[in-house]
């Protein structure tokens, strides 16, 4: 067998530590446990020798109050001294300050006069010494190893077999043999048991769901026994097969500054000494990341998200649940559902100092995060404008008539926001209204008489004040024959009633006829667009039915 061996090795019925992971300076160690140690590290000696026992808190740190026992029974209690020298066999263990006691650890002073001495555990990556040691002086070409029965071949015989680097092909059973004189003398069996220095690491993602574009610690978990409480670890992470960050470190954590779903899978550690002896690795790992689901807040001045021309417009957008840094924008849609990114609209407010017509719309905030863009829903804000001053207008382009001629007037404001209510009137007498959606006006008819000579003007009004148009004269100056039915309508003869320039949404108005044969006022109405299939409550008024008009 070759003088130099490979990774760890242990002993059975020797004392083990295993213990629960708890994180100590960046890496991952047993729990703090109380740590027992030989000197010299051997646990088989000779009748009537001695060894010292030490007794340290996990990590060696000395303790100020010790507890020793034999045998699990209290032997000895100390203060401000951490060492025990021994000479007698039995099971051994410690407790320090008030951690939990050690793990107990089995002497044994042989009355033979040959034995092999042994650490009492063996881990990977070890160097190992095994010592044949004997009451007289043994000479070097006398002594032999043996492993499982089996003589071992060394370079250089002595009382020592050196296993550098120990792994589990040096488990076995091994003894020294002494040949002296015609006879031959043989040590106690050690049996050697390679552990392992730390079990597989296990990795771990904190917060175990992450949302998309957050950030995320990987630790990489894994235990140290107490025997090996002092040792340093180095931990590596890698995405796939790249190492992420600058390299290994001491730390046993990795922050990741943002992960994204693409990035969610196959993660993976490595643990390792310090000299790269001894390393394992986790299995893959898979981070669940949540697709990012945006909560936006939006706030509007006024409130009522109905602005009048002239007023101020202000918009703020804030957004919750998805990390930053954000950058924010306001888009506007028009009527014709064109989209618009709003000029120095990159932050959360967007103020219109003074809002006009063109101004109304849906707007949206969207925010940017330069790996996903996130929309906020659509804002509606209605930009309502008060009615101009309307114009009353006559069909025939003159103010002075025949009896029987056909009038037309016609009102009409040039600028207002619908719905808009016309209203016409005879010397402050009210004559008739009508509401429309467009911007069109509003037509009234009658047939010109003696008594419906003097002033006319109409209204326009929109909810947000009534305007007065200026007020026309119209005369009369002479006769018509009562015969011409194409002025005034026979009493014999129903007409088709109807109505000039006036909208669905109009209500229809009275037209006046005096018929010169009789005292009778007869009113019909006239139209020219095609009558409505839908009826017509009576009972609605003009406003109404422009409000129901609007909303549809």
């Amino acid at each position: 067998m070759p003088g130099s061996f490979s990774p760890c090795v242990a002993f059975t019925g020797l004392w083990l530590t295993l213990l629960v992971v708890t994180p100590v300076n960046g890496q991952y160690e047993a729990a703090p446990k109380s740590v027992i140690s030989l000197q010299p590290p051997w646990t088989t000696f000779l009748e009537g020798e001695a060894v010292t026992l030490a007794c340290y808190r996990f990590g060696f740190y000395s303790p100020q109050k010790i507890k020793w026992y034999k045998e699990r029974k209290i032997l000895r209690q100390f203060q401000d001294r951490p060492t025990l020298v021994v000479h007698k066999s039995g099971d051994y263990g410690c407790q320090a300050d008030s951690l939990p006691p050690s793990m107990h650890v089995h002497l044994e002073f042989s009355k033979d006069s040959l034995v092999l001495q042994a650490p009492p555990t063996v881990f990977k990556g070890d160097s190992v010494v095994l010592r044949c040691h004997a009451k007289e002086s043994i000479e070097a070409k006398t002594l032999k190893f043996s492993k499982n029965g089996q003589d071992l071949k060394l370079p250089h015989q002595n009382s020592e077999l050196h296993i550098h680097n120990a792994n589990q092909q040096h488990n076995g059973q091994y003894k020294c043999t002494v040949k002296k004189w015609l006879s031959s003398f043989s040590s106690n069996t050690v049996r050697v048991q390679v552990q392992e220095l730390f079990p597989y690491p296990v990795l771990t993602a904190r917060p175990s769901q992450p949302i998309d574009g957050s950030p995320v610690t990987l630790t990489c978990q894994t235990q140290l026994p107490a025997q090996r409480s002092n040792a340093q670890l180095q931990f590596c992470f890698f995405r796939n097969s790249q190492l992420l960050g600058s390299g290994c470190s001491s730390s046993s954590e990795f922050r990741i500054p943002a992960i994204w779903t693409e990035e969610s899978t196959r993660y993976w550690c490595k643990a390792e000494t310090m000299n790269s002896q001894a390393g394992k690795q986790s299995t893959l790992f898979t981070i669940p990341v949540q697709r990012a689901s945006a909560d936006f807040q939006t706030r509007i001045i006024p409130a009522s998200k109905l602005v009048f021309e002239g007023q101020l417009l202000l918009l703020s957008c804030s957004v919750k649940r998805v990390p930053g840094p954000l950058t924010l924008s306001w888009y506007k849609r028009d009527m014709l559902n064109k989209e618009t990114k709003l000029p120095k609209s990159s932050e959360a407010e967007f103020k219109i100092s003074k809002v006009n017509i063109s101004d109304a719309g849906e707007y949206y905030c969207e925010a940017n995060n330069s790996r996903r863009s996130f929309v906020s829903g659509a804002v509606p804000i209605t930009v309502r404008v008060p009615v101009s001053q309307p114009a009353l207008t006559l069909s025939m382009g003159k103010t002075q008539a025949l009896e029987g001629d056909l009038i037309t007037l016609h009102c009409q404001s040039q600028r207002g926001s619908p719905c808009i209510l016309y209203e016409f009137y005879y010397e402050n007498v009210s004559l008739g209204n009508s509401s429309t959606l467009s911007g069109e006006g509003a037509s009234f008819n009658f047939s010109m008489s003696t008594e419906r000579s003097g002033n006319y003007y109409c209204t326009a009004d929109n909810g947000l004040g009534a305007q007065r148009s200026e007020a026309i004269r119209i005369s009369i100056f002479g006769g018509k024959p009562a015969s011409d039915d194409s002025r005034s309508p026979s009493d014999s003869e129903p007409q088709e009633p109807t109505y000039y320039n006036v909208p669905a949404c109009i209500e229809l108005q009275p037209v006046y006829s005096n018929d010169s044969k009789e005292d009778v006022i007869y009113t019909e109405v006239r139209r020219t667009q095609p009558r409505q299939k839908r009826a017509v409550q009576e009972s609605e008024s003009p406003r109404s039915r422009c409000q129901m008009a609007e909303k549809n």
